[in-house]
């Protein structure tokens, strides 16, 4: 089977070595086996995305000597596709309105009697207050609700959740795995600021693009749980996952975009090659 892999990073800052033993990694994939390669960016987040860091990006990636389909997909410019997705979720019954903040979740952490497990799923607020909230115009986030998920797979359904872990997951994971979207609570689904949140906009785009392999660290295995939920939901297509460690430096912690020596401006600018940085990283 030909695969098709994508790398989707968020312009939030400049790529790392993580960033380009994970770009590698997918795109060495997909050639490998005579299929395709995307290049996605994940700039939802109006805030902290910036047109430099995607031209960054760009500019990073073509060093490195990768090739990519075109046009590369943003995904602010397609916030539309993701709001019909929450719509298709909300007129189902599977989201609530959750006007809490943040802190004030955190602080019901500490008060909850069976711990953090039931504070990540507060459900909906009383109507009345709801009603009076919506009427004070709070701003509000949608939540997934698990139980009206489980509710509407049916148990069976439910229980047959899984995925393929063809890398390894942080404790060895691998094989076909059971999906357990308790793990994740319920979680948000839309947020005030950007209409949609990460977990939505990946699953759809995955399945628009008929990714085949989701190749990526394994930093974000956890999540696989929650996107397998959305995909049965949705009717969409459950790719291959393949989780590969994280590059960390010598004293053992993972790269991050504000370790400004890591990243691969800083490291062309001091003379590094591809070729070397490749042989470092092992590919």
């Amino acid at each position: 089977m030909a695969v098709v892999t994508r790398f989707a990073p968020s312009p939030t800052g400049r790529l790392h070595k993580g960033h380009a033993f994970s770009a590698l990694t997918a795109w060495t994939a997909a050639k490998a086996s005579g299929g395709r390669f995307i290049l996605r960016i994940e700039d939802i987040d109006p805030t902290r995305c910036k047109p430099e860091f995607d031209a960054g990006i760009l500019e990073d990636l073509a060093w490195l000597g990768l090739d990519w389909e075109t046009p590369v997909r943003r995904q602010s410019a397609h916030l539309a596709d993701y709001a019909t997705v929450i719509d298709v979720l909300d007129r189902r019954g599977l989201l609530y309105r959750c006007f809490r903040t943040r802190k004030e979740i955190l602080d019901a952490i500490g008060d909850a009697p069976h711990g953090s497990a039931e504070a990540v799923r507060p459900g909906p607020h009383p109507p009345e207050e709801e009603a009076a909230l919506l009427a004070e115009g709070r701003a509000f986030a949608w939540r997934l609700s698990l139980d009206r998920a489980r509710e509407a797979l049916g148990d069976r359904a439910w229980d047959a959740l899984a995925f393929l872990e063809e890398g390894e997951g942080p404790d060895g994971e691998r094989g076909l795995l059971r999906a357990r979207p308790e793990t994740a609570g319920d979680v948000v689904v839309a947020r005030k600021d950007a209409g949609t949140a990460y977990h939505v906009a990946v699953t759809h785009d995955d399945a628009l693009q008929g990714i085949t392999h989701v190749i990526r660290g394994q930093d974000l295995f956890e999540a696989t749980h929650i996107q397998v939920l959305l995909q049965a939901l949705m009717g969409w297509p459950t790719p291959v996952y393949r989780h590969h460690r994280l590059v960390t430096g010598e004293d053992g912690r993972r790269y991050a975009k504000r370790d400004g020596s890591v990243t691969l401006a800083h490291l062309r600018a001091q003379g590094l090659s591809p070729a070397a940085l490749r042989a470092e990283l092992g590919l």
